[in-house]
């Protein structure tokens, strides 16, 4: 089950990984051998310091060992990102650096994804599904500064393919659900912004049925998180779209998760309600107004519509909450 697949990647990640951490910074230690004369690829590593620990005074006998280089990874705004020096050379190292163990390399390629995808994304589309599935399993690294750096490419990715990233989704979705769910905020925080670039880049038409299986999920974090992108996609469709995608569809949606367990969830449904009333009272105007025959179309209200497309209970709960809210606002006016 989907379910059991979400809690066992959860269940993967060491106690370290889900304490909070605020820090716009990851700093890691990391073993590393220094070879006499040895580049580092220093110049490549950009936005990355090394501090290497204190050299052994001379009465120590020195003993063949790896020392010890302190990284700190600094995560970048796209709007930040520089334009990479030589494309062809990125392109030819990218599923290598993706699919290698060195974390700081792989960081520096995920990063490398983000600025083909803000400057030259038509060199990255006809690699990008395989680039998509090695992002899905940084997004599974247990090293925060991985998972977060591979979230922020996810983000990049969808502003810059929109549609296109559709075939190649399922994957990533659950991973970004995932990681939005779990108790590390700022990996949670990054999540969550790359979901709503999600609802904003890809078509509602789209993306909505792959949302729905996990309004259904066992974990009601997952719920909520996808109950959040709902809420976020509807809106896109406009008046009209809603009307046609069907507004009878989303209304039953909207009311499976207004009882449900956590309130982010609740709230996100009562949002989407709302929107919904919006689009039925205006489509409803909208029709009367161009119908210009002698026996126009009979008009439901709001309450019939509901009553007509919802169990009793369920209708009572959206009407409650859709009345409640309208008459806040109005008395907020």
């Amino acid at each position: 089950m989907m379910s059991e697949t979400a809690l066992r990647d959860l269940n993967l990640l060491p106690k370290s990984e889900r304490t909070t951490e605020t820090s716009s910074k990851d700093i890691l230690a990391k073993p590393y051998v220094e070879h006499t004369g040895e580049n580092i690829r220093g110049k490549q590593r950009e936005n990355i310091v090394s501090l290497v620990g204190p050299p052994m005074n001379g009465n120590e006998v020195e003993h063949s060992r790896p020392e010890v280089v302190v990284a700190e990874v600094e995560y970048i705004d796209s709007d930040k990102l520089n334009d990479l020096e030589d494309v062809d050379k990125s392109l030819k190292v990218l599923l290598y650096g993706l699919g290698s163990k060195d974390w700081v390399l792989l960081c520096e390629t995920l990063n490398n994804i983000r600025r083909l995808s803000i400057y030259h994304k038509e060199a990255l589309q006809h690699i990008l599904d395989g680039a998509i599935s090695l992002v899905v399993k940084a997004l599974k690294n247990p090293r925060s500064a991985v998972c977060k750096t591979a979230i922020m490419t996810s983000a990049d990715i969808f502003k810059a393919f929109g549609d296109r990233v559709i075939d190649s989704l399922d994957p990533l979705l659950v991973q970004l659900l995932l990681k939005s769910s779990q108790d590390k905020r700022f990996v949670c925080e990054a999540a969550e912004k790359a979901l709503i670039d999600l609802t904003i880049w890809v078509s509602p038409v789209l993306l909505l049925p792959k949302l729905q299986p996990y309004l259904k999920n066992l974990n009601p974090r997952i719920r909520a998180k996808a109950s959040m992108c709902v809420s976020c996609s509807v809106p896109q469709l406009g008046a009209e779209g809603i009307k046609d995608y069907g507004i009878d569809k989303l209304i039953q949606i909207a009311s499976s998760q207004l009882s449900d367990q956590l309130p982010e969830s609740r709230e996100a449904s009562r949002a989407l309600l709302l929107e919904l009333q919006t689009a039925y009272v205006k489509s409803s105007v909208l029709a009367s107004e161009h119908d210009t025959s002698s026996d126009p179309p009979q008009v439901h209200s709001w309450e019939q519509f509901c009553e007509s497309n919802l169990p009793k209970l369920s209708a009572q709960a959206v009407l409650r909450v859709t009345s409640i809210t309208r008459e806040g606002l109005v008395s907020g006016l």
